[in-house]
């Protein structure tokens, strides 16, 4: 026979005193809240592209509207049918806390949805007129690559590295030689998807290191933050959050000869060329406006960590004269701009000239990054970082330049081309303007490249492009926002799952409603707790 056990006074309590039913259907709501929130991350996982198929996207609306209204209908029918007295304090803290949790989990459910992936399917188009402009796109996650981008400019015979002999992406017309300085000119002064992507970078650089006839020049990051640049962001454009643009330089070794150097250090240092006996790091400025633009022309000189003396105008010092050995290669990210529309290969030379000394950011709208490029040299190369963009247009509240993780969309491109007018044009109208209207907005003008309307901006877009345009076609060079005279050669990969639409609507809905329930919930107990402290 066996002896029962003695309880002890606090199981003796508990049998007396059971959990209630309101208590332990809102332990369950907690237990409720947070697995719908552990499965939404589990089926997202790292891919937000996962979220485009039928399934994910049905899950999601459910998944949402539990978040925001499934709590507080819940605590609704639970508060109701348990409530066998006057309202009291702690019922009213209970609706208040499922209020706060309500709108919080929205939250945290808008900021794991906001990271959308759209695919878009880009063909090659050829153009039928001599001189046409060249664009190259490698578009979809297993193609936007520096290798792959190479290898498509490659099959146009632009070959990527000059040598003596012809082979696969090289020959003598080859843009980067092995003995060449080559400055990455970057976006350094927004961090998060403000700033050119890192991972990029990496593979730009290690693309150099390799040379087929092995390099043996040097290669420097730059950029001018206008005084909020910086080269080790915490919070970086990349995979790894925490990779900055620093942290990518100091992953090669020293004989490399790769390093960073931010203009903003010397952006209100005036100094003279090496040719006129000045060696100090500073800027240039030029004595007289531009006569069309009126802007004065401003660029940076410097030495390197390595001693390398570069005049971003002049090339290579040398000790005696200047040396035809520096490349550029322009590398804007692709995003909206709150007062220029949009912001990319030709709005990004703000970062070359100094903002402190002269009145540059004045006359984007005249058309002075042309002027820019005409006096200092158009860009050796250009590459549009398109993996993330910022497609809220103006009529929005998270419109660029700066750009958090949440305000971002996922495109996964990579444009290049030596044309920096046919490249802004097509990449505003194809990329942005199109991924704009995937996430569900339709008052898009300010990224339209054809659009005139200057309303909530310092400019129109198409306006000041075709200014900028105009500045270079003066100084007879070769470029077009003609369509008609763009080639564009694409490597695209085909996807049939089309993007997500406008998903926050179901999280703002399900939010809003979940609110309105608890308030009508609360009401009651509030007329009740009224009339019992007037009765007294």
């Amino acid at each position: 026979m066996k002896i029962p056990l003695l309880k002890n006074k606090r199981e003796k309590f508990q049998d007396l005193n059971p959990k209630p039913l309101r208590k332990q259907i809102l332990d369950n709501l907690f237990l409720f809240g947070l697995f719908n929130l552990l499965w939404f991350l589990f089926r997202t996982g790292k891919k937000p592209s996962r979220i485009t198929y039928p399934c994910q996207q049905e899950a999601l609306r459910n998944a949402s509207i539990g978040l925001g209204s499934a709590i507080p209908i819940i605590s609704f029918t639970a508060i109701f049918t348990t409530v066998k007295s006057w309202f009291s304090y702690s019922r009213f803290l209970v609706i208040l806390v499922l209020t706060i949790s309500t709108i919080g989990t929205a939250s945290i459910a808008y900021t794991i949805n906001s990271n959308t992936e759209v695919f878009l399917d880009i063909n090659s188009i050829n153009s039928e007129l001599d001189g046409a402009s060249d664009i190259f796109i490698v578009n979809g996650e297993d193609v936007a690559h520096i290798n792959d981008l190479i290898d498509l400019m490659g099959t146009q015979n632009r070959s990527f590295y000059q040598t003596a002999s012809v082979g696969i992406n090289q020959g003598p017309d080859g843009l980067i030689a092995v003995d060449d300085v080559v400055l990455l000119k970057i976006n350094c002064q927004w961090g998060k998807r403000g700033g050119t992507n890192t991972d990029m970078l990496k593979e730009l650089i290690r693309a150099i290191l390799l040379h087929p006839k092995g390099f043996i020049g040097e290669i420097v990051i730059a950029d001018n933050g206008q005084g909020r640049g910086s080269m080790d962001w915490s919070e970086a454009n990349s995979e790894d959050k925490n990779q900055s643009t620093q942290d990518v330089v100091d992953s090669f070794c020293s004989c490399s000869y790769v390093s960073t150097y931010l203009w903003d250090d010397i952006e209100n240092i005036e100094v003279d060329e090496y040719s006129e006996g000045d060696m100090n790091d500073g800027y240039i400025v030029y004595d007289s406006l531009d006569p069309e633009t009126n802007i004065y022309v401003s660029y940076p000189k410097f030495e390197t960590d390595f001693g390398t003396k570069i005049s971003f105008r002049d090339g290579i010092w040398n000790g005696t004269g200047y040396e035809d050995r520096l490349k550029v290669i322009n590398l804007p990210v692709l995003k909206s701009h709150s007062g220029f529309g949009v912001t990319a290969t030709t709005k990004h030379y703000m970062g070359v000239q100094s903002q402190g000394l002269t009145n540059g950011h004045d006359r984007i709208a005249a058309g002075g990054m042309g002027t820019l490029m005409v006096e200092l040299g158009v860009p050796t190369l250009n590459i549009i970082d398109a993996l993330w963009v910022n497609a809220n247009p103006e009529s929005s509240s998270s419109e660029g330049p700066g750009t958090s993780y949440t305000e971002a969309t996922r495109v996964n491109a990579l444009i290049a081309g030596t044309d920096p007018i046919a490249l802004d044009y097509w990449s505003a109208k194809h990329i942005l303007l199109q991924v704009s209207e995937m996430i569900g907005y339709t008052n898009t003008y300010s990224l339209n490249p054809d659009s005139t309307k200057s309303l909530g901006l310092t400019e129109a877009f198409g306006v000041w492009l075709n200014r900028t345009r105009d500045e270079l076609l003066r100084a007879s060079l070769n470029v077009t926002n003609d369509e008609l005279k763009i080639n564009v050669y694409a490597n695209s990969l085909n996807f049939t799952a089309g993007p997500v639409k406008n998903n926050d609507l179901w999280i703002y809905l399900g939010s809003i409603g979940g609110s309105f329930l608890l308030i009508a919930a609360t009401v009651p107990f509030g007329i009740k707790y009224y009339k019992k402290r007037k009765m007294k």
